[in-house]
């Protein structure tokens, strides 16, 4: 077992009508046994959302000509493993470069929806299904992070089985449903809310209910991470990293999962 060399504060923003952040700090050391990446690599052929930018590389330098090698990138704020802010939803949110550190390493739980979203890809998580997993596992601490484990990430290389479109170009993913994710911040105090698809919102749902619910709060939400299967139900801590980008509508991010 190994431990982090120092500790962190792991903090959230509580529900509420102002977005004051969360009272009850947890002080806690981080231990591990293993470090996972929860982020998918970034290429051009990685499934983007309609309308978003193309990922773009483009050398600089190479070694036999400058002694280096350089390239520049461009992709959108909302392309790959990333993190939406407030101000992509909510016309007074702030911007990612907002988000203080210490908001940015939390604990975080794993819901499992996988055998139900095979048969039924636009499940939502409903309160049920939050009661019955404390059944099994005990209740969701305040300051969580709730991670939503649907499968998608292995369809992260098929665009048309990620996205699952219809003839009407409508979306088929799983997500958090309004109940579930106002339960979450109502009553269980969560930090935020993270997916394996596209969007914390059911494909579907076009008006990105859960979004507009967590990002009132200045809560965390993280889209399109991978290697949920390897975490166990609770007690990982996330390390979130951002690229803080003035007044940016999210962020991709590297997301370190601490698993004990």
């Amino acid at each position: 077992m190994r431990k982090a060399s120092k500790y962190f504060y792991a903090s959230a923003l509580a529900p509420g009508s102002h977005a004051f952040r969360l009272i009850a700090t947890v002080f806690m050391q981080i231990t591990y046994s293993r470090i996972i990446h929860l982020s998918q690599i970034i290429d051009r052929n990685i499934p983007l959302w309609p309308g978003d930018p193309p990922v773009e590389f483009m050398t600089v330098a190479d070694i036999a000509d400058d002694g280096y090698y350089l390239r520049s990138f461009s992709l959108g704020e909302h392309s790959a493993t990333h993190i939406n802010a407030p101000n992509s939803f909510v016309t007074t949110g702030v911007g990612i470069d907002d988000y203080p550190a210490e908001s940015l390493v939390l604990s975080a739980v794993v819901i499992d929806i996988c055998e139900v979203a095979i048969n039924y890809p636009d499940y939502a998580l409903s309160i049920a299904d939050i009661l019955t997993w404390e059944e099994k596992y005990g209740e969701i601490d305040s300051g969580s992070l709730v991670l939503l484990y649907t499968g998608w990430q292995h369809k992260w290389t098929d665009r048309n089985a990620f996205f699952n479109q219809d003839a009407q170009g409508i979306m088929h993913f799983p997500g958090f449903s309004r109940d579930a994710t106002q339960f979450l911040l109502k009553e269980r105090h969560i930090a935020g809310v993270g997916i394996d698809t596209h969007g914390v919102d059911p494909g579907q749902d076009q008006s990105f209910t859960t979004n507009r619910l967590v990002l009132a709060q200045q809560g965390i939400v993280l889209e399109n991470l991978t290697n949920l299967d390897q975490l166990p139900p609770k007690g990982s801590t996330l390390a979130i990293a951002i690229l803080r980008l003035r007044g940016g509508s999210g962020s991709p991010v590297g997301v370190l999962a601490f698993v004990p």
